[in-house]
């Protein structure tokens, strides 16, 4: 067991390593072959027909998504409060306004039982997010978005390889699903993401808008035969393509992502057994059949548990284990509770769960000499 147990550790084997040397070796560092893989593979990965779209960040790819759906100012997009801030950042870079929405407190993710009363005349979106790796509701969310006639970009920053209803979460009839690969998720290349869509123009305006609004990739003006060295600028965009670097990783973590949440799993059983005595909220399951990603462990503690949680998880670092709290709900936030005059009471679930809610270490690096220290500890602290 290590001195110190982290709350994550990505893992990375000699298969990422020998493909970042490949790259670095043929010149290739920014946006190339190894994305144009990357992105064909994720695409296979998800099915249903989707086209792939890789970036920087989860963030680029919810903005991109939404400026392609046409999202402006004066518009509104409904989301969840209990998210990270980029969720609804981007929908500020637009100049529209998000609507935030409760959670529900078993799942932590958006209550959309919550969501039709929160639509109004500027309504264009919504922006559900599959927290810790649990699939939404997709089924409500989808049915009220084509009753009012509303676009859906999925959050899936958690959400590899979740599925809904047996389908992969991306393959669902949503407008856009945009994932994360920082550094702590479930298959990682430090930073990046990917956007999947369905929709061509979706698709094509993205990867125009990704790379400074030109109407041709790098790569193809670089690797022509023939003198190729005109585009033309069609729209401002943005900064947000994927180095061949990053996307070196993420050919190898994709092919292992199956694995990789079958690891993750099985730790989240062992916690689910040896915890289930102790006076905890323990994560909601998904439904039979379906995948959790388990990107998050996310414990509440009880009402009757006298330690605060602040306590408990200055208690656990003093014993070697690293925890982390997802998250402080955005109405809590400086920015958001005083722009959109939020408080306590418009969000009750959600600010009752951020006083006790606890993210778990659970990372497939993990001995099982650290999973029984963990739980050793966890169970002095609270009997």
């Amino acid at each position: 067991m290590p001195e110190f147990i982290p709350f994550a550790l990505p893992d990375i084997g000699e298969e990422e390593i020998s493909e970042v040397v490949d790259s670095l070796r043929s010149g290739w560092l920014t946006t190339g072959p190894k994305t144009k893989r990357f992105e064909q593979y994720f695409a296979d990965f998800i099915g249903s027909g989707v086209e792939a779209i890789a970036v920087n960040s989860a963030t680029s790819g919810l903005h991109l998504a939404l400026e392609a759906l046409g999202i402006g100012p004066g518009d509104e997009v409904i989301t969840t409060v209990h998210t990270f801030t980029a969720t609804a950042e981007v929908i500020r870079y637009l100049g529209a306004n998000p609507v935030f929405v409760d959670i529900n407190l078993a799942t932590l993710n958006i209550d959309a039982s919550k969501i039709e009363a929160a639509i109004t005349p500027r309504t264009k979106a919504i922006m559900p997010v599959h927290f810790g790796g649990l699939a939404c509701d997709m089924q409500s969310i989808l049915t009220i978005a084509q009753k009012h006639q509303l676009k859906v970009v999925e959050d899936a920053a958690h959400a590899i390889p979740t599925t809904y209803q047996g389908k992969l979460i991306g393959s669902l009839d949503s407008d856009v699903t945009v994932y994360s690969f920082y550094a702590t998720k479930t298959i990682a290349t430090g930073e990046g993401g990917m956007l999947v869509t369905r929709n061509p123009e979706i698709a094509q305006r993205c990867r125009t808008m990704r790379l400074h609004g030109i109407n041709r990739d790098a790569f193809d003006r670089y690797t022509s035969t023939k003198p190729s060295w005109y585009y033309e600028v069609v729209a401002p965009g943005f900064k947000y393509n994927m180095t061949d670097v990053a996307a070196s990783l993420g050919i190898h973590q994709l092919k292992k992502a199956k694995t990789l949440q079958q690891q993750r799993a099985a730790i989240a059983n062992r916690y689910n057994i040896e915890l289930s005595d102790l006076p905890l909220h323990l994560p909601a399951l998904p439904a039979d059949g379906d995948i959790h990603s388990w990107h998050l462990y996310v414990i509440r503690l009880a009402d009757s548990v006298q330690v605060s949680r602040n306590n408990f998880i200055e208690q656990l670092a003093a014993k070697g284990i690293g925890c982390s709290v997802h998250y402080i709900p955005l109405h809590l936030h400086p920015y958001w509770r005083d722009t959109y005059n939020l408080c306590l009471e418009d969000f009750p679930q959600a600010s009752y769960a951020s006083e006790r809610i606890v993210s778990l270490p659970i990372y497939t690096k993990m001995t099982e000499a650290d999973q029984t220290h963990i739980i050793e500890i966890i169970n002095k602290t609270l009997t």
